[in-house]
């Protein structure tokens, strides 16, 4: 059933009554419509607190509904993250994104927003994220949210109104016709669904209708919000769905031209505040967002695929690995998996928990990317839940302990079954093991951390040689290499046009053998199977 048809408009207005304003559950339809807060927010001096190159460090992606839970409740909340800040200081990550905060419709992933100025009471208040800003930024993390532009949930107050009549101010805020146009089909589903006097456009599911960004007066909106977050410190934003945002006909309803002066102006906004980082997410064109005059920064799709995949020594894979550092811009994110089943497995499920090849996958993210992304428990190995399908299979409690009842994120019940593996692929088992997953990950951030090149530099000489992949990561006053053995086999790696009698400094391994550059920049170095090395590139001068 269409989520807002005119027979049930008295109940959604019911329901908003007791969701989002506090209300009597016994609301008429005869009951006022809900309010809206649309008032401008002027910009505020806020200054960062953190070091210039904080964005290029690594980050970690957080569901806080799966994270912490400090109630009892059996869901993750802000002051449960905040609980858990000293280990993702120690894990060696400079950022943190959030997936939606915001009060939601779907009490769940958070997508369907109906509130874009409170956080949702599941999570916590403002002021628990006002700690949250705090307590990160004096261990030099900072804190991006998710901010979802394109729609928002069905009962936001919006679109409640919206809904309500075609002569309601609010009605060109969303996107109506009066019948519904022939020839829509997206991900299998006409987007057009019956509301009150028409149809209205949600591309995604009934219950997150499209926003009107045509409409001046919804990007002022948008903008005002990005202020309000921004004035009180969040440090920026990844972008939901940015490809979606402008639509011109049933064949031209995703990445259209206007998307990217649309994003460019939201970038002037968070860009106006000092220090600031935002990132887009656009599966089916990411280079093009990843330009200045639109996002800068998007994930890299479908890089994810490429460089699990090449861990397990596909040399199409590497390829692609290779072929893609070629060609597309630094300000490229990238990520191994994330909160949604289409962008793959759990990477423990992916690789089937070989811990020979997720240990090349990591390192490929990590020391290869402008900004790398760690989807949260990834570091630990954890699992998908055997119980569950699609997106929520992805979106497990966190296991902090092998506690199979509780995984040590709550003391109540969780909300979702566990991930399969807790009882093994725990924070508290990884910590007691040297050789444990989070010990590579943590000394592999060190790594990327210790290099100015391995953070921002850009990527020279990018070449695939069957399963060995090399690069060279350069700055004017400083250069990389680093190289990639995916195979099985051991072999060596044949470098070209590196400064004449260079020498190679070995960072990892670490005690590793130095190797010299020919007067002609050449210089062989044989590598182990399913291993990886990085050097300081050093001129003879400096070697000695």
């Amino acid at each position: 059933m269409p989520c807002c048809s005119p027979r049930i408009t008295a109940l959604i207005r019911a329901t908003l009554a007791v969701l989002l304003l506090g209300g009597a559950a016994t609301a008429r339809s005869a009951d006022p419509l809900p309010a809206v807060d649309v008032s401008p927010v002027k910009k505020l001096e806020a200054p960062s607190a953190l070091p210039a190159n904080w964005k290029h460090g690594a980050f970690v992606e957080i569901f806080v509904r799966s994270y912490q839970d400090s109630d009892g409740d059996g869901k993750g909340d802000l002051r449960g993250l905040i609980s858990r800040l000293d280990y993702l200081r120690d894990l060696g990550i400079t950022g943190i994104w959030l997936m939606p905060i915001t009060e939601s419709q779907d009490k769940d992933h958070g997508y369907a927003v109906a509130n874009y100025r409170s956080v949702d009471r599941d999570y916590g208040t403002l002021a628990d994220f006002d700690e949250l800003l705090r307590q990160a930024h004096a261990r030099g993390i900072g804190v991006i949210i998710d901010y979802v532009i394109n729609h928002s949930g069905g009962m936001n107050p919006l679109f409640v109104n919206s809904n309500d009549s075609p002569k309601n101010p609010y009605r060109d805020w969303y996107i109506w016709r009066n019948k519904a146009p022939d020839g829509w089909n997206i991900y299998g589903q006409d987007p057009w669904y019956d509301g009150s006097h028409g149809v209205y456009f949600a591309g995604f599911w009934s219950q997150m209708p499209d926003f009107n960004l045509n409409n001046p007066k919804v990007v002022a909106y948008h903008l005002d919000n990005l202020r309000f977050w921004l004035n009180r410190g969040v440090d920026g934003f990844r972008f939901d769905a940015v490809g979606h945002l402008i639509e011109n006909g049933p064949a031209a309803w995703e990445n259209q031209k206007e998307n990217h002066a649309l994003m460019g102006k939201v970038r002037e906004v968070v860009m106006g505040y000092p220090n600031r980082y935002m990132v887009c997410e656009s599966p089916a064109a990411s280079r093009a967002f990843a330009m200045p005059q639109s996002c800068d920064s998007a994930f890299g799709f479908p890089l994810q695929t490429s460089l699990v995949t090449a861990a397990t020594g596909d040399s199409v894979a590497i390829e692609e690995v290779a072929a893609f550092w070629q060609t597309s811009p630094l300000t490229m994110a990238s990520f191994l998996s994330n909160h949604d089943a289409f962008a793959g497995d759990r990477v423990w499920d992916q690789l089937a928990g070989d811990r020979a090849q997720y240990r090349l996958a990591a390192a490929s993210n990590l020391l290869l990317a402008g900004t790398p992304f760690i989807y949260y428990g990834e570091e630990i190995g954890i699992s998908g839940a055997t119980k569950l399908q699609g997106d929520p299979r992805l979106r497990t409690p966190m296991s902090w302990t092998g506690d199979k009842a509780t995984g040590g994120f709550t003391s109540g019940k969780p909300y979702r079954p566990l991930s399969s593996n807790v009882a093994k692929n725990n924070v508290a088992a990884a910590q007691a093991a040297e050789d444990s997953l989070l010990a590579f990950y943590k000394s592999v951030i060190a790594l990327r951390k210790s290099r100015e090149s391995l953070m921002r530099g850009k990527h020279e000489r990018v070449v695939a040689a069957g399963r060995i992949l090399s690069t060279q990561r350069v700055l004017p006053n400083e250069r990389s290499v680093v190289i990639f053995n995916y195979g099985s086999k051991d072999a060596t790696a044949n470098l070209q046009h590196l400064p004449a009698g260079a020498t190679l400094r070995a960072l990892w391994p670490r005690g590793g053998a130095k190797f010299s550059a020919s007067s002609k920049g050449g210089a062989s170095v044989p590598m182990p199977k399913q291993s990886f090395a990085v050097f300081a590139v050093e001129s003879p001068a400096a070697a000695h």
